[in-house]
């Protein structure tokens, strides 16, 4: 297969084929390196048309704390008590700052991604 850049549903799903095709390729091959050139080419096209978007903050967090096995009452001491743990959570009250400096350090969450915008509940 000769290698051009991916514009179309049409070229994806040919890509697509192609890279099952050679999918077990060596390294160091001529097939080996169509594979990581095209790995690449399909990468940047699903990035571009099907993008993944990051979790709101708050599903960011509780993803993070399932992952650390954590419960909320071992967010007390970043959120300042168990019912302000429960509010924020169950989205009825918002992140401070404070709360963000201290998330960002125990559950090693981007500052970037902690500070989105989310709706409350009401």
């Amino acid at each position: 297969m000769k290698l051009k850049p991916i514009k179309t549903e049409m070229d994806y799903q040919a890509a697509l084929r192609r890279l099952e095709e050679i999918f077990d390729s060596k390294l160091g091959t001529p097939e080996g390196d169509e594979l990581e050139i095209l790995s690449l080419l399909v990468d940047d096209y699903e990035n571009k048309h099907y993008p993944i978007e990051a979790p709101d903050p708050i599903e960011a967090i509780k993803i993070r704390m399932e992952e650390l096995e954590l419960k909320q009452v071992d967010l007390i001491p970043e959120m300042g008590g168990k019912s302000r743990v429960s509010e924020v959570l169950s989205r009825k009250r918002k992140l401070t700052v404070d709360m963000i400096r201290k998330l960002n350090t125990r559950l090693n969450l981007s500052p970037n991604l902690l500070i989105q915008d989310y709706e409350l509940v009401r």
